[in-house]
Parts: structure tokens; C-alpha cells; sequence
């Protein structure tokens, strides 16, 4: 793929595949590797095909999007799945991140919009919609024995926890803080670890829902 981001896209509608596929294939860096067209379809090219990043509809025929990402979190922990669906139901938005996917957008999303979406999926950061933000903190209910993150992180992983609520990429919240891209992903790491959770998005609700700091949900 020569460096560029390979990209899977999971979709039924042809029509959507073909079109997603001409404007990413337009974008520098970026290769479609693969497309599929059910949830079944979906687990077995990404497993065959190792995608840098899936693009993951909700709504398909034989295995819908969310067994899908559970499917494939529990065979490759590591992958970086983005939902692009024109499904708003709030539990199945909640449910799509509690499988593992790591970014959330909404079809009406403009072209740049997904392509900077991928870009920092696969770099491990979190778009969310704000309009999705909004509804995943409205819904998330306090799990029993969770860690209180006030109790279990360092003084430098609270000063970068809002900043990771706000959806900043690694990068910038290095610039913020005046430390390395590198320092600042081994921090979030050891946050993720000490927070029990499985990514920045469920970390960033989990500070939500523990009153710690506020997610970023500008228009």
C-alpha cells in the first residue's frame, strides 16, 4: 500500500461502496483495499485483509454492524473501526462504541469530514459527531466498581484527560502541554489501562460520566 491508510468499506447499498470508494481513492494516502456488503462479509474480509481502518455501517442484512465490530474486536483487539451510518438510535450508537469501534459520523458528513475521520481513527484518536457525543453521554449510566480516575491517575494524566475529551489528536495536545507526540500516547495508554476501559472514547465518557471535565461538542 506503499504508506497509504488501507481502508475497508462495509456497507448493503452498492451504490454507497461505489461512491465512498471514487472519493476516497481520490484522496492522497488513502487505498481502499476491500468492500463488503453484509456483516458476515465484513468479519471475514477483515480478517483476510487486515484493513489499517473499517468503515462500519449499522443497518445490514445476515450480521448486523454491531456484531460485526464485536466479531471482529474479539479476533483482532487492535482495529480501527469507524461507524458511518445514517442510524441515530441512541442505543445503538452506545452499543457500536461498547463493541469497539473508536469513531462514530454520521452519512451527512462531508467528504473532508470523513477523510480527516479516518486519518485520525487510524492514529488512534476518536471523532465523534457532536450530535453523537451528545446522545452517548446522555445515555451511559455509572458502571458498578468502575475506577474513580481522580483516585488512579497522575498529576500530568489529568492535566491531559480534558484535552482528550475534546477529541485533540495526540499532536496537539503535545503542542498544548509542551511534550512529544510519543510521551503523550505512552500517558494515554496508561490511562486506558488504568481506567479499565478499552479506547479514548469510552475513556473520555467514563471522565463525562465521573464529573471530571466536559466534553467538546461544538457545532
Amino acid at each position: 500500500m506503499n504508506g497509504a491508510i488501507g481502508v475497508l468499506i462495509v456497507d448493503d447499498h452498492d451504490i454507497v461502496r461505489e461512491g465512498l470508494c471514487a472519493m476516497l481513492e481520490s484522496k492522497p494516502g488513502i487505498q481502499v483495499i476491500g468492500e463488503a456488503a453484509d456483516g458476515e462479509e465484513a468479519v471475514e474480509r477483515a480478517l483476510a485483509l487486515r484493513p489499517d481502518v473499517i468503515l462500519m455501517d449499522l443497518q445490514m442484512p445476515r450480521k448486523n454492524g454491531i456484531s460485526a465490530i464485536h466479531d471482529i474486536i474479539a479476533r483482532q483487539p487492535q482495529a480501527h473501526i469507524l461507524v458511518l451510518s445514517n442510524f441515530s438510535d441512541d442505543a445503538q450508537i452506545v452499543e457500536s462504541m461498547r463493541a469497539g469501534a473508536i469513531g462514530y459520523l454520521l452519512k451527512t458528513a462531508k467528504i473532508d469530514e470523513l477523510v480527516d475521520a479516518i486519518r485520525r481513527v487510524h492514529a488512534g484518536e476518536t471523532p465523534l459527531n457532536p450530535l453523537v457525543a451528545r446522545r452517548i453521554i446522555a445515555t451511559l449510566a455509572p458502571a458498578k466498581n468502575e475506577p474513580r480516575l481522580i483516585d488512579v491517575l497522575t498529576k500530568r494524566e489529568m492535566a491531559i484527560l480534558p484535552l482528550v475529551t475534546r477529541g485533540l489528536t495526540n499532536r496537539e495536545i503535545g503542542e498544548q502541554l509542551s511534550i512529544s507526540t510519543r510521551t503523550v500516547g505512552t500517558h494515554i495508554g496508561n490511562m486506558i489501562r488504568k481506567a479499565e476501559v478499552e479506547n479514548r472514547v469510552q475513556l473520555s465518557m467514563l471522565a463525562v460520566r465521573q464529573g471530571l471535565t466536559s466534553v467538546y461538542l461544538d457545532d
